[in-house]
């Protein structure tokens, strides 16, 4: 079998010694991260209600859900929410097999409320989100197929991952996981959505924090004030575990608490006064999005997990990069890898699997080489077992 597998050296300035470095995080409750966490959750529920009725997970792409922002009217102590936002879940799906048709629209729908119920917490679904399913049919006669483990690519296309992260890179993602994680408890008064911007120059840091900001938990300007100092601090002391680096953080710029003007919702997501979101504008199946780095500009959240290759080698790409640096500890610094596909071949055939390598200084290529394509080889021909993963919800998309 042949994979087309190929190493070579990375000429290229490593990303830590380069003078700038600019990353964002989108987080959970982004408009854009809204969507892609629908498209995604939708395509988990239908290739559960799959496997559970037949076995195996049939065809459908749920990769197109538009958010569209509703209205409020925030102010500290507890505003209104004034117009319900729309969600549009859009796509396609078997909807009927060997004659029977299929509750698709009652488990995307149902997928979707939960998901918004769990991760946008100051959210009433059912009171301030108008959820519509507009999936395409489709049928299928199980009878007339033949189940086979090759499964064939659905597109000529490709994805691409790197490893290690850089500094500004984990700071970033840590930041937003932290807001959306551990600080829930101790600041119910920050929401879900969340904007991250970290711009490093030489040994310098900034991180530029959009925060919602949710007023029922917000009295008055003071306490705003209070809330945005000590996010800074819990910011500040999470960063310099990641870094050496000189770190700031600037943290809503765009408040004139003279002209009252303060980043106030009454859920704590931005879409509340017209912010819109789309599949695939956001993070990067890294969870971020990395200009200087090599990126694909595939939406991978909601594609079907088992022959979309614009997920699967997206997915796989990162994996093998992390994966060679860390079984090539203290020889590799940097990698870059690439997989495309050809249509109608197999997923773990590709075109070309390509990984470019830094390697540490005193170290040869040529010492890493074998193991690097025995690796790659090896995820290839493991890479079914990525599916089960994908359904499971262990595989970040976005």
């Amino acid at each position: 079998m042949a994979r087309n597998i190929y190493v070579e050296e990375l000429v290229h300035t490593p990303i830590e010694q380069q003078g700038t470095e600019i990353v964002e995080r989108k987080g959970v409750g982004h408009p854009d991260s809204i969507a892609d966490g629908l498209a995604e959750i939708v395509s988990r529920a239908l290739s559960k209600m799959y496997i559970n009725r037949f076995g195996r997970i049939l065809h459908h792409n749920t990769d197109q859900v538009e958010v569209v922002g509703g209205q409020s009217a925030p102010k500290f102590g507890g505003g209104v929410f004034l117009e319900p936002a729309y969600i549009l879940l859009v796509g396609r799906a078997t909807t009927m097999v060997n004659g029977e048709r299929l509750p698709y629209r009652t488990t995307a729908i149902q997928a979707a409320h939960e998901y918004l119920a769990t991760n946008c917490t100051n959210l009433n679904v059912d009171a301030d989100v108008t959820l519509d399913c507009k999936i395409g049919q489709g049928s299928v006669d199980l009878r007339g197929l033949y189940d086979t483990q090759k499964h064939l690519a659905n597109d000529t296309s490709f994805g691409v991952g790197f490893a290690p992260f850089s500094e500004l890179e984990t700071v970033v993602l840590q930041t937003e996981l932290l807001i959306n994680g551990a600080l829930k408890k101790d600041l119910k008064e920050v929401g879900q959505d969340i904007k991250v911007m970290g711009v490093r120059h030489e040994d310098s840091m900034r991180l530029t924090v959009a925060a919602a900001m949710v007023d029922k938990f917000v009295p008055d300007k003071d306490h705003y004030r209070s809330v945005v100092e000590e996010l800074r601090e819990r910011l500040l002391d999470n960063a310099v575990k990641y870094t050496d680096r000189a770190v700031k953080v600037d943290i809503n710029t765009g408040d004139n608490y003279d002209a009252g003007i303060f980043y106030l919702t009454v859920t704590g997501l931005s879409w509340e006064n017209g912010d819109d979101g789309s599949v695939g504008r956001g993070n990067r199946v890294s969870g971020l999005i990395t200009p200087y780095r090599p990126m694909s500009m595939e939406a991978a959240a909601g594609k079907n997990p088992v022959t979309h290759v614009g997920k699967l080698y997206n997915l796989l790409s990162f994996e093998i990069a992390d994966r060679i640096v860390k079984e090539h500890a203290g020889k590799v610094k940097e990698v870059w890898v690439r997989i495309v596909s050809q249509i109608g071949k197999p997923i773990d055939e590709p075109q070309a699997a390509t990984a470019q390598i830094i390697p540490e200084k005193g170290t040869h290529l040529s010492s890493i080489v074998k193991d690097a394509e025995v690796l790659i080889d090896e995820e290839l021909e493991n890479i079914y077992k990525l599916t089960d993963r994908i359904v499971q919800g262990k595989v970040r998309c976005f």
